[in-house]
């Protein structure tokens, strides 16, 4: 029996070094996948790749149980798959930590507590940029344009220039000068 592993992130920006530290010393192989937990069994490349590796009696291994799934139902189907197909899961972290070969309700708690902990970190964020909105502070990346590149920027345009000859120019992304433009013209139309 060896121990298959999968790492899973929603996004590519997210960081998976954390589920790897714990995976990588005890798994014969980890797989990744950096997409939502939405999607069935099938479509997921990294647990789809891992279930053609496995050989019989080897265990899928998580860090936690709410990496099979971002909430209860979908953890519930993909772990529901998962058994239909022989495989065993092996959870590392959490109430559910440990093996399985079946549906149990110490899995359907821990994956509906995961749920409920990341409703309760979303609805914190909100509260807390709504709140900082309300102090007149807004979150997020500075602005890559001030008010004198936007005047250099309209004022290029308005001679005929690219919008990639602008942003050649004056030192910034063509999206940030399209961004500019785009939102002058909606403003020229909403005066008109």
């Amino acid at each position: 029996m060896a121990l298959v592993g999968l790492v899973r992130v929603s996004t590519k920006k997210q960081e998976t070094s954390r589920q790897h530290d714990a995976l990588d010393p005890l798994c014969v192989k980890v797989f990744e996948e950096k997409v939502s937990g939405k999607l069935d069994v099938d479509a997921r490349p990294g647990l789809r790749e891992a279930i053609v590796y496995m050989r019989g009696g080897d265990m899928l291994t998580v860090q936690e149980v709410d990496r099979l799934g971002r909430n209860l139902l979908e953890g519930l189907i993909v772990l529901t798959d998962l058994f239909e197909r022989g495989i065993a899961v092996k959870v590392l972290e959490g109430i559910a930590a440990g093996e399985h070969t079946e549906r149990s309700l110490i899995l359907d708690l821990a994956l509906a507590l995961a749920e409920d902990r990341r409703r309760d970190i979303v609805r914190k964020t909100r509260n807390g940029l709504e709140a900082a909105r309300k102090r007149g502070k807004v979150g997020g990346r500075p602005r890559v344009i001030d008010d004198d590149k936007r005047t250099v920027v309209l004022a290029r345009r308005e001679k005929g220039e690219s919008i990639r000859e602008i942003a050649a120019a004056t030192g910034v992304s063509v999206g940030a000068v399209h961004g500019v433009i785009s939102e002058h013209e909606r403003l020229a139309k909403a005066e008109a």
